[in-house]
């Protein structure tokens, strides 16, 4: 998720930066069904396939983040590699290039907050039988979303966000309840293997042009939670020796993050088929835990998952506030956003990223239940997506300029990937912009016949190259 370099007091272990990890999987689960009513089974291979790219890529943020110990995670590494030194120009391109990265990576992760919320909802929902619509159901989601926002900016003002030992406590957290759910199906004998040989793909999948761009759609959507583990390498300058401890935290995190890809996936639509998938919708742990537990204990069961999930949004919530916070710092973002209070936390930032997300769940469940759209969790995770796929891009080009640019040549590099990683990563810079993130918007248009969630991320992202202008503006002016 979104980290920032809390400073360069080397405390940090191989282990805890492993542990970080655990907390990945449970970000698969807003995107399950989505994925599976493309491509079926077939979506196993695409969770096992984005956490295989997270090695690609990590092994190049572990270098890049070790090189370059004073940057604020992949984002300032982006700066700090575009921004000319020295530069005396008011509208300096490159560091234009890389706040833009910094602000794609902020919409990439704050909408977790929106995302698990409305899963929440969708939660409750299922859990009590609830049949609401309209404003109602509206009223509803909004009431949960008020609540966490609440409590977020209470725990948040107060300074708990913590480290590394907190976040692995969190990680192992979020981690237990779905283990425990799905390993509850596997022992009651609700896994059926052939639920997956026989739903492997559509009955119309042809392997055809439209299908491959579907799938490429749907590596673009995973990559945002399967590749998240790039936290083991943002606390590079923090490990204790990060020469050592940065490779050996990214491998155990992969290691990890495959296993449970995998489990997590198979273990779901093993249990549940395509149908039973497309029955639950994004609550697709409800039924599971009921077969498993009955009803009774699948409120237990489920209840401590809802905890997982809000401990889940405690992170996009604080991490994203950061993130504009560091901008503002950063004279990219006006300098409200860098206002903290008393604690040393980011207050204003943090009411923004609350505000900002309430206006998410509105606009999403006003579009679904009034105006009667195809707006669903998958509309903002989408759109989340496509910053996800931009911000990837600058980051991993960073990479590639960091190997090629004179300027760095003779920086120390603690840890340092592959020799021929700078063609590897070339070749997945082109992959993000080129294929990813056009298949990933053709992926959203076909799921919902409309370009709603294209318009959201555009629109958004875009929003920030004015405001950067005007900041840039009235920065030269008061200096």
């Amino acid at each position: 998720m979104v980290e920032e370099n809390a400073g360069l007091s080397r405390t940090v272990s191989w282990k805890e930066g492993m542990f970080i990890a655990l907390g990945v999987p449970l970000l698969i689960l807003p995107s399950i069904y989505d994925v599976s009513s493309v491509v079926w089974g077939l979506c196993i291979v695409v969770w096992v396939f984005s956490v295989l790219q997270g090695f690609i890529q990590n092994l190049a943020y572990g270098e890049m983040v070790t090189l370059l110990p004073n940057a604020t995670g992949l984002p300032g590494c982006a700066q700090a590699v575009f921004t000319k030194p020295d530069s005396t120009n008011k509208y300096d391109k490159g560091k234009l290039i890389g706040a833009f990265s910094a602000w794609c990576y902020w919409f990439a992760w704050c909408p977790v907050v929106a995302i698990f919320t409305m899963m929440i909802g969708d939660y409750l929902i299922q859990m009590f039988s609830l049949d609401i619509s309209g404003w109602a159901a509206i009223g509803l989601y909004m009431v949960v979303g008020v609540l966490i926002v609440i409590v977020m900016y209470i725990l948040g003002s107060k300074g708990l966000e913590g480290g590394a030992k907190v976040g692995t406590i969190l990680a192992l957290l979020s981690l237990i309840p779905i283990v425990i759910i799905l390993l509850g199906a596997l022992a009651k004998g609700m896994f059926d293997f052939e639920n997956i040989a026989s739903n492997f793909t559509r009955p119309d999948w042809t392997w055809s042009f439209e299908d491959i761009i579907l799938l490429f759609g749907c590596f673009g959507l995973a990559q945002w939670s399967a590749c998240a583990w790039e936290t083991a390498a943002i606390y590079g300058p923090e490990y204790k020796e990060p020469g050592r401890d940065v490779p050996k935290a990214l491998f155990s995190c992969g290691f990890i993050c495959l296993i449970m890809y995998f489990f997590v996936s198979t273990a779901v639509y093993g249990s549940l088929g395509q149908a039973g998938t497309d029955a639950a919708g994004y609550a697709t742990l409800v039924p599971i835990a009921e077969f498993a537990f009955g009803e009774f204990g699948s409120y237990i069961a489920l209840f401590f998952l809802i905890v997982a999930m809000i401990l889940i949004i405690q992170t996009g919530f604080l991490g994203s506030s950061r993130t504009l916070h560091s901008l503002a710092t950063e004279g990219n973002l006006p300098k409200w956003f860098g206002k903290l209070n008393a604690n040393g936390m980011p207050s204003n930032a943090m009411i923004f990223v609350g505000l900002f997300n309430l206006f998410l769940i509105l606009i999403i469940e006003y579009s679904a239940f009034i105006l009667e759209l195809s707006t669903t969790i998958m509309t903002i995770l989408t759109a989340s997506a496509i910053g996800y796929c931009i911000a990837n891009g600058i980051a991993l080009a960073a990479f590639v300029v960091t190997r090629s640019n004179p300027r760095f040549k003779d920086l120390d590099r603690p840890f340092k990937a592959p020799g021929p990683w700078k063609y590897v990563i070339s070749v997945m810079v082109i992959v993000q912009f080129c294929v990813w993130l056009p298949s990933l918007m053709y992926w959203s248009y076909y799921l919902t016949g409309g370009f709603i969630a294209i318009i959201i991320g555009v629109v958004i992202l875009a929003l920030f190259i004015p405001v950067w202008f005007w900041v840039q503006s009235k920065n030269s002016q008061s200096a």
